[in-house]
């Protein structure tokens, strides 16, 4: 597991920005995730809406998260591996979030939990495409 630096946990928890969450299989797959965080050196992501993603985490467990903030343009792509939780406290959490921005109609199937293992910064600029 490679460690995430504050900076990058300051993007990734700013509630402005997205998430998108790459997998493949057969194909690539790309979805943006609003339902996350970052807790004890891991990403989470609340499963509401993510049936080919996790088709895809079932064949291989790959995982890549991109993060921009649209204002400075800091960003980074996380890869690393995925597991899918279907009770504990994240999917606690997720499925009291969904609940509550559905108004009942959606909540959380599960929760991914994804272990950082390489940091690749897409900041514009000389430090483009460097790992952290």
């Amino acid at each position: 597991m490679v460690k995430l630096n504050e900076k990058v946990v300051k993007v990734l928890t700013a509630p402005e920005n997205m998430w998108y969450l790459g997998t493949y299989d057969n194909e690539p797959n790309a979805v943006p995730v609003g339902f996350k965080n970052v807790e004890d050196g891991k990403l989470t992501v609340g499963d509401v809406f993510l049936n080919v993603t996790l088709k895809n985490i079932e064949k291989n467990g790959k995982v890549a998260v991109s993060v921009c903030d649209i204002k400075t343009m800091e960003g980074y792509q996380i890869k690393g591996t995925a597991v899918h939780v279907t009770d504990g406290k994240y999917v606690e959490e997720y499925k009291k979030a969904a609940e509550a921005m559905f108004k009942g109609k959606a909540t959380a199937k599960g929760a991914l939990v994804i272990t950082p293992e390489k940091v690749i910064v897409t900041t514009p600029g000389s430090d483009n495409g460097k790992t952290m």
